[in-house]
């Protein structure tokens, strides 16, 4: 029905209502008397007339959409009809001295039953024409009763489309449980979320309680996941309240809400002093973390941002994603470079003079560089060094490695290489004015090449999920959280320092795969679990700091420094030398056995076949 329809109508049931209703009220005081013979009532129905359509024109009884009419409505008929019986009342009053109370009274009634009973009829009526619908939708448990969650409930038995129907909460708040909110009842704690989901034959489970903390949320979520149902949360408050997102456009739970990490807060200020107005080059921007610390560097409003990758349509991407989000006064310059072309990078770093450089570029798949061991070497180690060597140069103020925990007592050529670049660093550091530090982190979920992205291509097709080993654990964390911490960590750099990030406890992989399962909407029994056995160069678990490098103080929260020792620069510079001469076998070996020594001597060198 078209608005102006709809008015038509509305009005022209209220008007047979307010005229008629005081006839009504005056007939049933006096059922003998021909009310319609009475020009004083006639006199107030054309009153009572006129001043209905005024308050409820100025309410706005005609435009609100009664099929989800609540309080606030009825509240709204209440104001127009007593104010119009207290005009008519008024009138009465100074025409004829006497005011006819009875039947004001009994026509106020009259108006609010058969004006409210007129509107919410609406509301019955959809609710009737949807509950045919209800044999298609999911029996939905809401975790908590708070503002938010009633919320929810309400919009979700106003919107039976949605498919959704809530038949109860769950709230810690023993004062609310057993009571009824919006036709739903609260059932009991969240301890008892499994015995109650499996008692009510729960299908659907929405998690609405904003004002808990990530690792408060991450118990809570873990809980509903591992009742097999599919859990769901509500957006951000703010998103809703800006009206970005509706309440009912639920979340799916992602596998880093199993974190449940809670975000720190960065030292905006220092920041900004380092990055806003400032040339910022980032090594790597079309990798994911190059390319989140490329989006976190764009909220500071550089005068320049620098995307250098060799990889064009990754360059190319983050280039146009930035593009929509900057801020007219910073100058977005994509540059297509290998860090291994030492010239190329040399000349970029003197034709831009940043002011700091974040080095994300970088060989990171294990396996892959096991078997091809001298393209790790020259991109994780004579790249940096061409990086390095060029932001030392160029007078750069402040120079950022991206390192991984691989590189602690590393058993494989890539966190080998990544322990050489670091070393590179610090020993650069000891000579140079660019303040040169490394930032060591773990596992980022949903990373390039990471195990999240290969496990939900496998549950897509059906299964099994590989995981290596049942006891291999790995450290992780998000990329934003990586990214910031990592921009954080370049700010409290005064030299040579290598920062770890708090990661947390480690995870099981088998864990995490079979959280991605039960995320997914599937048993592990359906879709099933393979261990394939540890990978060259794999390790079963990983570490942030050798024994001997660990510092317990915190230099900001979840960031530490960390004492790793580089070789000394002679030995550095020699091995450097050499490794291109080496063959495969004796560039391993090499790497591995110097990354794990703190200094490696000339003679020990030799004995590793590369001195002489």
């Amino acid at each position: 029905m078209s608005l102006k329809n709809r008015i038509s109508l509305l009005v022209l049931v209220d008007s047979l209502i307010v005229f008629f209703s005081i006839f009504i009220g005056y007939y049933i005081l006096h059922p003998y008397i021909n009310v319609f013979e009475n020009n004083f009532l006639l006199a107030s129905a054309l009153t009572i007339f006129a001043a209905h359509h005024v308050f409820a024109m100025h309410y706005g009884l005609y435009r609100k959409v009664w099929e989800y009419a609540s309080i606030a409505e009825l509240t709204s008929i209440f104001k127009a009809v007593t104010f119009s019986i207290i005009a008519v009342g008024a009138v009465q009053y100074f025409v004829r001295g006497d005011v006819l109370l009875r039947a004001l009274a009994i026509t106020w009634m009259l108006h609010l039953l058969l004006i409210g009973g007129s509107r919410l009829s609406w509301r019955l009526f959809r609710d009737m024409l949807f509950r045919q619908k209800e044999a298609d939708t999911k029996r939905t448990m809401i975790v908590g009763a708070g503002k938010a969650g009633t919320m929810v409930a309400r919009q979700l038995v106003n919107n039976p489309e949605k498919g959704l129907k809530p038949v109860l909460y769950v709230d810690d708040d023993q004062n609310k449980q057993g009571l009824e909110i919006y036709g739903v009842r609260v059932m009991g704690g969240t301890d008892e979320i499994a015995a109650i989901a499996e008692d009510n034959s729960i299908e659907h489970i929405i998690l609405a309680i904003p004002s808990l903390g990530k690792v408060e949320t991450a118990e809570l979520i873990k809980v509903c996941v591992d009742t097999g149902i599919k859990t769901q949360t509500i957006p951000l408050i703010e998103d809703i309240m800006t009206g970005k997102v509706s309440v009912t456009d639920m979340q799916d739970v992602k596998i880093e809400d199993l974190l449940g990490r809670d975000e720190v807060q960065l030292d905006m200020n220092k920041i900004a002093g380092q990055l806003t107005g400032k040339t910022i080059l980032v090594t790597g921007a079309g990798g994911s973390i190059g390319s989140e610390i490329s989006r976190q560097i764009a909220r500071f409003g550089p005068e320049r941002l620098l995307l250098l990758g060799h990889g064009e349509n990754s360059i190319y991407l983050i280039d146009m994603e930035l593009r929509k989000k900057i801020a007219d006064d910073t100058e977005l310059i994509p540059i297509i470079a290998d860090v291994q072309d030492r010239v190329r990078i040399m000349e970029i770093m003197e034709q831009y003079q940043p002011d700091v450089v974040y080095h994300a570029a970088a060989h990171k798949h294990v396996p892959l560089m096991e078997g091809n061991p001298m393209e790790a070497v020259k991109n994780n180690i004579y790249g940096t060094k061409n990086v390095a060597d060029a932001a030392h140069i160029s007078n750069v103020k402040n120079f950022v490695m991206v390192s991984t925990d691989k590189a602690v007592n590393p058993p494989n050529v890539m966190g080998a290489t990544k322990r050489f670049a670091e070393m590179i660093v610090q020993n650069l550091a000891k000579r140079s004015d660019t303040k040169f530090a490394a930032v060591r982190f773990g596992n980022v979920l949903g990373s390039r090449g990471s195990v999240i992205p290969l496990f939900k291509r496998q549950i897509a097709a059906g299964g099994p999920v590989t995981v290596t080993h049942p006891d291999m654990t790995r450290y992780f964390m998000t990329i934003p959280e990586a990214s910031r911490l990592v921009i954080q960590a370049g700010t409290l750099a005064q030299g040579g320092e290598v920062f770890v990030l708090d990661m947390g406890e480690p995870v099981k992989i088998v864990d995490l795969a079979e959280n991605l399962i039960r995320l997914s909407g599937y048993e592990k029994e359906e879709i099933g679990i393979r261990f394939a056995g540890i990978r060259p160069g794999e390790k079963m678990f990983e570490e942030l700091l050798n024994a001997d490098e660990i510092q317990s103080d915190m230099v900001f929260p979840k960031i530490y420094i960390g004492k790793a020792n580089p070789v000394a620069e002679m030995e550095l510079v020699y091995l450097l030398e050499k490794l291109p001469e080496m063959d495969v076998e004796t560039v391993k070996e090499t790497l591995v056995g110097v990354a794990n020594r703190r200094n490696v001597g000339e003679k020990q060198l030799e004995v590793m076949g590369v001195g002489g």
